[in-house]
């Protein structure tokens, strides 16, 4: 099957001198087509060093774009070349190409349209995560799941992973990120493809190599957007491309709840600075619209689960 398959490998390069040829290197025989995209740093790509390896497709940025603008200048060089499936690997030789088979396998059998790697069912390899590294991609791969629609899938910035390339021509480049963004919001495009994505467990790799965004800056810049995706998503999925049961527990859910919350605050802080008790009607109202509209939500949030596509 994997002959009958062409499969290419995207490697987004940016300083990685020291590991590229390593990377390379270690790529599997079966990979028709690599394309390594320079986008712009300040170490030059090792050409004659990688001379000698074959099926090397050059590609370069005018400026520095971010590791998501160099991967879709290498997805739209392999939808060109008729490839049908691309594996993104990063260059830094922080990524295992061993399971490059692993990840196409399901692909290649119809199981699925993306598989990417998951850290997380690796209890070794978990246990020699980071800490901090550890606690935040629980908390961003949970937000992650609400904000893309993926219910049934883990550890969603992990930045290996195959896609089939009929998927790709389908997906609006305009909404993926070029930068740290680039793997959720690629997820979130996928969603309206209906897309199913399959989870390969596999071990971290840390090396030397250290991230040019700090840890503690991170939810700034995820969190706005992980909004973003969520009520566009949301407002798609549920008001303009359908229209279901879910749309209206979300109607009379949101409107109830935030009455309940917004009133109820307000209330308490009158009557308590006026040292008297609420009336029991005002109590009664706060305490049914809450809980009514919170049942209403929690309707829609398990018909949005049931409704997530899920990889055979």
């Amino acid at each position: 099957m994997l002959n009958q398959n062409k499969i290419a490998v995207v490697i987004p390069y940016y300083n990685a001198s020291n590991h590229i040829v390593d990377v390379v290197r270690e790529l599997p025989d079966f990979i028709d087509n690599i394309y390594i995209v320079d986008d712009c740093g300040d170490e030059t790509l090792p050409k004659e060093e990688l001379s000698v390896f074959k099926n090397l497709v050059y590609l370069t940025n005018e400026v520095n774009i971010g590791v998501g603008g160099a991967t879709k200048a290498g997805f739209k060089a392999a939808i060109v070349d008729n490839i049908d499936i691309v594996v993104k690997v990063d260059a830094d030789d922080q990524m295992d190409t061993s399971y490059i088979e692993a990840l196409i396998n399901p692909l290649i059998n119809n199981n699925a349209e993306y598989a990417k790697g998951n850290r997380f069912r690796d209890f070794k390899a978990l246990k020699s995560m980071p800490l901090v590294r550890k606690i935040g991609n629980l908390v961003l791969s949970f937000l992650t799941k609400a904000a893309t629609g993926y219910w049934n899938n883990f550890d969603p910035t992990n930045g290996f992973f195959a896609v089939k390339t009929e998927t790709l021509a389908k997906l609006d480049y305009d909404n993926i990120a070029d930068r740290y963004y680039f793997e959720t919001s690629l997820i979130a495009e996928l969603y309206f493809q209906d897309a199913r994505i399959k989870d390969i467990a596999m071990p971290a790799i840390y090396g030397a190599e250290k991230s040019s965004m700090s840890v503690w800056k991170m939810p700034f810049v995820f969190l706005p957007k992980l909004f973003k995706t969520f009520v566009k998503r949301i407002t798609k999925s549920y008001f303009i491309y359908d229209f279901n049961m879910s749309s209206i527990y979300i109607l009379f859910g949101v409107p109830l709840f935030l009455f309940g919350l917004i009133y109820g605050v307000y209330n308490w802080w009158f009557y308590t600075s006026q040292s008297i008790f609420a009336p029991t009607g005002t109590i009664m109202l706060v305490t049914l619209t809450i809980i009514i509209g919170f049942q209403l939500l929690l309707q829609a949030i398990h018909y949005d689960i049931t409704k997530a596509p899920k990889s055979n």
